[in-house]
């Protein structure tokens, strides 16, 4: 009869590995992460003999074990439109520093439309039971409608540009507060002296406004202005300058916000276009601080979004939605910053003679 000396020789005390425990007890590594995961398929005299061995080796079961018995791979799945815009981009990148460090694989699931049938499409391409989670950027139509089609029973954590998706359900997610930045970038403009502000904005993923329409409305009406009509444009630089013309050559017209970075490119260069100044007639401020704003020119004064953060922030709420084993991880994203360059002035203050 083998001893037990024979039984663990070659395998180091506690650096024993799944398959380690498998050979000595005589099972399948299968069995074993059954026996660990406390599968009750498993017979008693198999299970004390799988614990025996597991005792021997001074067996630790690692995260990757856990995962296969589930039947999860450590995957992550990222569920996005179109990854060329700067916010999606850095998000994912974020996720994906995360990810790697925790030794997951991230995968991409292009949401081409907000078409139900397309939606469906996707998720059925990219996301299954046996995948190790779904991160949904949410950040616009698509986002929201992938994010209710997510099938039951896969892990799924969203990034929000609201923090509700206007159906009732709680879906775990994490959003950067563009609500409160937009009411600072407004409130700065008016801090100047500007009698108002206009708002260039992106789409929402609402069906009311985006947060960043939100905090600009909310600012203008605390302080006793009613806002004026927003300019609704898509998410490019050519959107906005065909949406914004009419305010470039419009006198009245002292201080825009731009609903992102790219589109304040499109106001300033349909505000040059009508000979306005820019800051010296009208200040501009964009939104995310894209690493190309501090050399517009002017430099461009912007509200800074730490979207790699909350992409880091996803990748760990979307581990403690699967192994819900401690508290709800802290945030790591830094809170929206006002990042004050040279568009924005006090009106007239550089006016041309």
């Amino acid at each position: 009869m083998t001893g037990q000396g024979d039984a663990v020789r070659g395998v180091p005390t506690g650096s024993a590995s799944i398959r380690d425990v498998a050979r000595v007890a005589g099972v399948s590594h299968m069995t074993v992460s059954r026996v660990i995961n406390g599968n009750p398929s498993v017979s008693t005299p198999t299970r004390q003999r799988v614990l025996a061995a597991i005792g021997q080796l001074e067996y630790r079961p690692s995260r990757s074990a856990r995962d296969l018995s589930r039947g999860r791979s450590r995957s992550v799945t990222v569920m996005t439109s179109d990854t060329g815009l700067y916010g999606r981009a850095a998000l994912l990148s974020g996720v994906e520093e995360a990810a790697r460090a925790a030794g997951y694989h991230v995968n991409i699931g292009v949401l081409d439309s907000p078409d139900p049938a397309a939606i469906r499409a996707a998720i059925d391409h990219s996301c299954d039971p046996s995948s190790g989670g779904v991160v949904v950027i949410a950040f616009d139509a698509a986002g929201v409608h992938a994010l209710r089609a997510i099938p039951p029973g896969i892990p799924c954590v969203a990034a929000l540009e609201v923090n509700n998706v206007e159906d009732g359900r709680a879906y775990p997610s994490v959003a950067l507060d563009d609500r409160t930045a937009a009411a600072t970038a407004t409130r700065h403009l008016l801090d100047l002296g500007h009698r108002t502000v206009h708002h260039v904005a992106i789409p929402s993923s609402s069906r009311t406004s985006s947060a960043r329409m939100q905090g600009w409305r909310s600012a203008l009406r605390k302080a006793g202005i009613q806002p004026p009509p927003p300019v609704l444009a898509e998410w490019g630089p050519e959107s906005a300058y065909r949406a914004a013309r009419h305010l470039a050559v419009d006198p009245e017209v002292s201080a825009v916000l731009c609903g992102n970075d790219d589109l304040a490119l499109g106001v300033i260069h349909a505000l040059r276009e009508a000979g306005r100044a820019i800051p010296g007639d009208v200040s501009v401020i964009g939104f995310d601080d894209t690493p190309l704003a501090a050399f517009y020119a002017p430099p461009l004064t912007t509200v800074r979004l730490d979207f790699a953060g909350l992409g880091r922030d996803c990748f760990a709420l979307l581990q403690y939605v699967v192994d819900p084993g401690g508290p709800r991880p802290a945030r790591l994203a830094d809170p929206p910053r006002l990042i004050i360059r040279e568009t924005t002035a006090a009106p007239g203050r550089h006016r041309r003679a």
